[in-house]
């Protein structure tokens, strides 16, 4: 199933509780209402952090992050431009968000997530992955593709996704190049907490994982967030 992916900036004149308070609130009811939506969270940055540092951090800096999940690229692609909710969307956008890049990604689920009240009770990182120059496109996803077995061997790790990225919107509604929009996925990784996650990276199987990761990254943005379920 492919995913939607938002990479928000509030206004600088939003304070983060009234940002939070009108993504989750007027926005999240909005676009809920998305024709075959079949799922949709936000991601609320909670802390801008480079906890465990495998390779550099890039330059992004984001509030938040929306997902939304449709059945194929096509019934995405019509919930968000054809439909009279989609206009309302984007007034809306306008009035509260800075900065709105738009990822469209394949889902690979490594290690299923708990549920309910299970995944509630999680940590959450989101990290943004850029490939080492000199990777191609497909070079790059057979090295990550070899990277979930290092992955699922680290202690502690209760949730891995990784979100391969397949098209790019700088601004949206306006597919770019990747020079425009230089990502290449998107990491999601549950943990009991921080310290779990420090824990697991410091483990033999974690430091091999941090290794392979410089073989393929070029960098690497991390984020930790509040999950909300709004679909």
């Amino acid at each position: 199933m492919n995913v939607r992916m938002g990479l928000i900036r509030k206004k600088p004149d939003w304070t983060h509780e009234a940002f939070l308070q009108h993504w989750r609130g007027t926005h999240g009811q909005l676009a809920a209402r998305l024709p075959n939506l079949r799922e949709y969270w936000q991601n609320a940055v909670t802390e801008r952090m480079q906890r465990v540092l495998s390779v550099p951090p890039g330059p992004w800096d984001f509030d938040g992050f929306s997902q939304l999940w449709f059945d194929d690229a096509q019934q995405a692609s019509s919930a968000v431009k054809d439909s009279e909710f989609a206009r309302a969307l984007i007034t809306d956008e306008q009035h509260f968000l800075g900065t709105l890049h738009i990822l469209t990604a394949i889902q690979y689920a490594v290690v299923p997530v708990p549920q309910d009240a299970q995944r509630a009770a999680l940590w959450k990182r989101i990290s943004i992955a850029k490939r080492r120059a000199g990777l191609s496109e497909d070079e790059f996803r057979g090295e990550w593709a070899a990277h979930e077995d290092l992955i699922r061997g680290v202690p502690g790790v209760k949730g891995y996704r990784r979100n391969v990225v397949i098209a790019r919107e700088r601004v949206k509604g306006q597919p770019c190049i990747y020079e425009d929009l230089p990502i290449d996925g998107i990491v999601e990784l549950w943990f009991d907490d921080a310290a779990a996650m420090q824990t697991g990276f410091a483990s033999p199987a974690g430091q091999a994982a941090t290794t392979h990761a410089k073989q393929f990254l070029a960098e690497i943005t991390t984020f930790a967030v509040a999950e909300h379920q709004v679909v």
